[in-house]
C-alpha cells in the first residue's frame, strides 16, 4: 500500500483524475491539495473580451463535462481533498502539513510550480505528469500547440520524476493521445486525460520497481511555449487545421509519423 498526497487544481478534470487514483486498492490518499480555480485562463480570457479565445475554452469546458462530469459526481471519493487558494502550495504551512503526513509519494497533476523546501524534501519521491511530450513540448499548452503546428503525433501525456526545471525532471513513462475520425481538439485533449489514469496508478504502486530510463536527445526542433504565447491567432490556425482535414491526414500517415516521436515506454508499466 502507498501512501500518498496529492497536489492538483480544482477544475472538473482534476477532480476525476485524483478520485480516480484514489479509487487503487493499493493507493492510500493520505489528503489531496486542490488549489483554487480562482483566476483561471478562462476567467482571464473573458476579461480580456477575447471571443475567439472565449469560445475555445468555453468548448473546452463543455467537453470536459461530458468526459468527466457523471465519474465526479457519482464515484465515491477517497483522496481526501483540502482546497487551498491557488499558488499557495509552498507556503510554510502546507509544507508542515505535508510533512508531518509522512507520505511516501507526492504526485502532482496540474499545481502551481513546487519550490523548495518541499521541492527537495521529496527529492526521487515526488511523481509528475505533464500532459504534452517532453522533451518536444514543454512549457504550457503542450498538446494545444502540436496541434497548431500540424503535429498531432507530439500530443501525449509524460510521467517524470519531479524537479525545479520546467518539465524537465527524468521521464519514467510515455503515452500519446489516442485520436479517432471525427475529433475535436478537445475530445483528444480529454480522452488523453482519463488514459492518464490507469499508467499513474501502475507507477504509483510500482515505484519500487520502476526501471530507470535511457533519455530522449533533446529534439532539434524542441517547442518552448510560456502563457503570454497563447494567442487569438494561435487559436484560429487550431481550428482551421482541424477543418482542412488534419485529423483524417494523421490517422492516414500516424505509423510513420508516430516513428518519428519515439516514447519512453517503461517496462514496469503494463498497457491495458
Amino acid at each position: 500500500m502507498a501512501d500518498v498526497i496529492i497536489l492538483t487544481n480544482s477544475e472538473l478534470r482534476h477532480q476525476f483524475v485524483r478520485k480516480a487514483i484514489a479509487l487503487d486498492d493499493d493507493i492510500n490518499v493520505l489528503r489531496t491539495y486542490c488549489e483554487s480555480t480562482e483566476g483561471s485562463t478562462l476567467d482571464r480570457v473573458r476579461e480580456e473580451g477575447d471571443e475567439v479565445k472565449v469560445q475555445h475554452l468555453e468548448a473546452r469546458a463543455e467537453s470536459e463535462d461530458d468526459f468527466f462530469r457523471h465519474f465526479v459526481d457519482y464515484t465515491p471519493d477517497h483522496s481526501n481533498p483540502k482546497e487551498i487558494p491557488n499558488g499557495e502550495i509552498n507556503e510554510e504551512q502546507y509544507y508542515e502539513e505535508i510533512v508531518n503526513l509522512d507520505p511516501d509519494l507526492l504526485v502532482a497533476y496540474g499545481c502551481s510550480i513546487i519550490e523548495d523546501p518541499l521541492l527537495s524534501e521529496y527529492e526521487g519521491r515526488f511523481l509528475n505528469v505533464h500532459l504534452g511530450l517532453s522533451p518536444y513540448y514543454r512549457g504550457t499548452g503542450t498538446n494545444f500547440w502540436p496541434l497548431v503546428n500540424g503535429e498531432p503525433e507530439c500530443v501525449g501525456a509524460t510521467f517524470m520524476h519531479l524537479d525545479a526545471g520546467v518539465d524537465t525532471g527524468d521521464i519514467i513513462h510515455q503515452i500519446r493521445a489516442r485520436v479517432k475520425p471525427g475529433d475535436t481538439p478537445h475530445q483528444i485533449g480529454n480522452r488523453l486525460i482519463a488514459d492518464i489514469v490507469w499508467p499513474y496508478r501502475e507507477i504509483i504502486t510500482k515505484f519500487g520497481d520502476l526501471e530507470k530510463m535511457k533519455q530522449p536527445e533533446m529534439p532539434d526542433n524542441e517547442h518552448y511555449y510560456t502563457t503570454s504565447d497563447y494567442s487569438t491567432e494561435a487559436t484560429d490556425q487550431l481550428y482551421k487545421n482541424f477543418e482542412d482535414g488534419l485529423v483524417d491526414d494523421y490517422l492516414a500517415e500516424q505509423a510513420e509519423r508516430t516513428t518519428d516521436v519515439p516514447l519512453v515506454k517503461n517496462p514496469v508499466v503494463k498497457s491495458r
